[in-house]
């Protein structure tokens, strides 16, 4: 399927109303149907003004992090909607990406199965 990476940089003490900028954009992902999303905390940055952000041994508040979306491009558009509408200063990129699953659940190891959001026996 075709589509588009949506790319969000923030910190991790950035927030929007009561939630961190990060959460807010996985909720809204998730209230807009979109089915997945990454979050990378990441070691250091520049932001666009130029200032240096960084993850500190006592202080993890001006962490970097990335949300990550691979999304079609009704569901991009509706996201950035959102962010739009809601006045979220956020940076972002938007990538064209080819993206979908491989391989089949019917034919995963003997193991059993487990995931972060729910447990699924053979």
């Amino acid at each position: 399927m075709n589509g588009y990476q949506l790319t969000f940089y923030t910190e991790k003490n950035r927030r929007h109303g009561h939630q961190t900028v990060a959460d807010w954009l996985l909720h809204e992902a998730k209230q807009l149907g979109i089915h997945g999303a990454t979050v990378i905390n990441c070691a250091e940055g520049t932001g666009h003004a130029g200032a240096h952000h960084a993850a500190h041994v006592l202080s993890l508040t001006d962490q970097p992090v990335q949300v990550i979306l691979a999304v079609t491009e009704d569901e991009a558009d509706r996201m950035m909607d959102v962010v739009k509408t809601e006045h979220v200063h956020v940076f972002y990129t938007r990538s064209p990406v080819e993206f979908g699953l491989v391989g089949d659940d019917e034919h995963e190891s003997a193991g059993k199965h487990f995931s972060l959001f729910h447990r699924r026996p053979h």
